[in-house]
């Protein structure tokens, strides 16, 4: 009995610590799956806060946006003022007026696209920047990067320039200049870094300078090579019938060169060759060997008629050719003491300056020749200038200025009692002072002595029966000689 009943009791107590595990399994159980369910809310909420949330060090342009969602960084950086200071180095080389960058909800799905590309699972403090281009108009920012060119501009005027290596020809020797660093900004460097990160407060530059050109650029030796294709060249000079090789080694002594490869030449040594010339050929001023009408020669000299190189023009055209790189090259700026200050007979060159038409007047003989191509067409007696009051007709080579007729004569003649006023059917001026051929029908007195006390007021006074012959065959720019 007692054993039975002890089995019963135990039984009894068996079913109860049964019934009690069961139940005490039941609550674990639960209590798990409630721990489970809580962690994976907080892994949840913790997953969305980081899909939705900018990392704690992520910028964009400059601003720090770390733990905002995309709507908050759109509005943090539409309401943030910009500062505009720009630094090359450690040096802050410009510091511009404050301004804004409208953002719009048209820059939202940007900005959540580096949201989603800087997400990670768990949080991350790793600093990362981006670049944001408003899609509104950033011309405030267009107009700062031209401020910030026009402060780079001002300041490389107080900088150092660079000294690049050139060529250049000294004392007839073609040499290379040196190269020289200096502390000018590249300013077109620095703009493109400055582009790469506009939309930023503070912008740090490195520090770019003009590098000069190297001795052994390709332009340098570029340089040299026009040099001395400048030292090979010849220009044939004319100056009227003669032709003057000129090479650029015998003349040029001195020259510079620009990185466009223009070469501007030291004119001194053109100018001595020119001048050279001048005195050799030209007929200014000087006195021409004339034959006369009895085959003799003598010695006349140039008045009105003659010519020279203006030797200052003319050697600035030299100086233009060779730089030119030209082949040939005829004189044309001619002077003298014609009326206007042309030079007469720089074309003629026969009969040594003078050529075959021309007219011959001699005072002693009183007498006129006038040869046309060569042949004598005219012969006449003349009166020339009054020799006792010193109104002799200039003697010199002239030219005919000009032909008029009829004409009237105005002047003053001391052996005439003043002045007069004559007309005449014919006149052919060559002195710049009023002396040239006409008739004179008021002429009594022809006689070959006649011009010592009774002569003209300096003027080649001709019969008026062989005046219009006279005339006829006289050309304007025809030379005069008078002896």
């Amino acid at each position: 009995m007692e054993n039975g009943a002890r089995n019963l009791i135990a039984d009894d107590e068996n079913k109860r610590g049964n019934r009690f595990n069961k139940k005490g399994k039941s609550k674990l159980i639960i209590g798990i799956a409630a721990a489970i369910v809580g962690i994976a809310l907080i892994l949840g909420g913790f997953f969305y806060y980081q899909s939705t949330h900018f990392n704690s060090q992520i910028k964009i342009n400059g601003i720090n946006i770390g733990g905002l969602t995309a709507d908050q960084a759109l509005k943090k950086l539409g309401s943030t003022e910009y500062k505009n200071v720009v630094y090359i180095g450690e040096d802050k080389v410009f510091d511009g007026e404050d301004t804004k960058i409208e953002y719009t909800d048209d820059d939202l799905p940007t900005i959540k696209k580096l949201l989603k590309s800087q997400r990670t699972w768990l949080p991350s403090s790793k600093a990362k920047e981006f670049e944001l281009e408003p899609s509104s108009d950033a011309s405030s920012f267009a107009e700062i990067k031209q401020q910030l060119q026009a402060e780079l501009t001002d300041r490389n005027k107080s900088l150092t320039p660079p000294k690049d290596a050139q060529a250049e020809l000294k004392d007839g020797k073609i040499v290379i200049t040196k190269s020289e660093d200096g502390k000018q900004y590249d300013i077109d460097g620095l703009l493109e870094q400055y582009e790469k990160q506009p939309f930023k407060s503070e912008i740090h530059l490195e520090a770019a300078y003009i590098t000069p050109i190297k001795e052994d650029n390709q332009m340098v030796k570029l340089e040299e090579q026009k040099l001395q294709e400048l030292l090979d060249q010849t220009i044939d000079y004319k100056v009227q019938d003669k032709t003057y090789a000129l090479k650029g080694s015998d003349v040029i002594k001195n020259a510079t060169i620009t990185k466009d490869l223009k070469i501007t030449v030291d004119p001194g040594d053109i100018e001595n060759k020119v001048a050279e010339i001048n005195e050799t050929q030209s007929t200014l001023n000087k006195n021409f060997s004339f034959k006369t009408h009895t085959g003799s020669v003598i010695q006349v000299k140039g008045q009105g008629y003659g010519w020279a190189l203006n030797e200052e023009q003319e050697a600035a055209s030299v100086q233009t050719a060779f730089e030119n790189g030209d082949k040939s090259l005829s004189a044309a700026n001619i002077y003298g003491n014609g009326w206007t200050n042309e030079g007469i007979g720089y074309e003629t060159t026969g009969n040594n300056g003078i050529g075959d038409t021309y007219a011959e007047v001699s005072i002693a003989e009183q007498k006129a020749w006038i040869y046309k191509n060569g042949k004598l067409v005219v012969t006449t007696d003349v009166v020339t200038g009054r020799h006792n009051t010193n109104e002799d007709t200039h003697p010199g080579v002239w030219y005919i200025l000009y032909k008029r007729t009829p004409y009237t004569l105005k002047g003053t003649s001391v052996g005439h009692g003043g002045a007069y006023e004559v007309e005449v059917d014919y006149w052919a001026p060559f002195t710049n002072d009023g002396q040239g051929f006409h008739d004179a029908s008021w002429r009594t007195n022809w006689a070959s002595d006649a011009y010592l006390t009774a002569g003209s007021g300096g003027c080649v006074n001709t019969p008026a029966n062989i005046m219009k012959k006279v005339y006829d065959n006289l050309d304007t720019y025809e030379p005069v000689i008078v002896y």
